[in-house]
């Protein structure tokens, strides 16, 4: 009997639940998909066992944006190594340098694209499964 290694785990965080049905449309034949549309559900998400191997986290977000989420995330000895990419609408150069800067792994513009999606996704989760072996 073949035994299959659990699927990765996938937090999307975005405040427009279109935005998270967008995503988990295109990820949930391949991951496990949790969702959070706030910050603090997020943060709880991520500290829960077992924790998600990737966040896709929106800036934009009322009360507690992703720069906030990612500071809490990037702060917690429980937390700190989940790979984070953002997924926003904030296209310029500044942006994404500001966002490399915090210590995101990658960004994503809206609207988004299928196929960058999964090969984000996919290289980000790999190195987990990988190091797993």
């Amino acid at each position: 009997m073949e035994s299959k290694s659990p699927k990765a785990r996938v937090l999307i965080v975005d405040d427009e639940p279109g935005n998270i049905t967008i995503l988990r449309e295109i990820l949930k034949s391949r991951y496990t998909v949790l969702a959070a549309t706030t910050g603090q559900n997020a943060v709880s998400l991520a500290a829960s066992n077992p924790p998600p191997d990737l966040i896709l986290l929106d800036i934009k977000m009322p009360k507690m944006d992703g720069y906030d989420v990612l500071k809490r995330l990037k702060t917690s000895q429980r937390t700190r190594n989940i790979k984070i990419v953002f997924v926003t609408a904030k296209r310029t150069i500044d942006d994404k340098m500001t966002a490399y800067q915090h210590g995101i792994e990658d960004y994503i513009t809206k609207p988004i694209d299928r196929d960058f999606v999964l090969q984000i996704v996919e290289r980000l989760t790999k190195k987990r499964s990988d190091s797993i072996v």
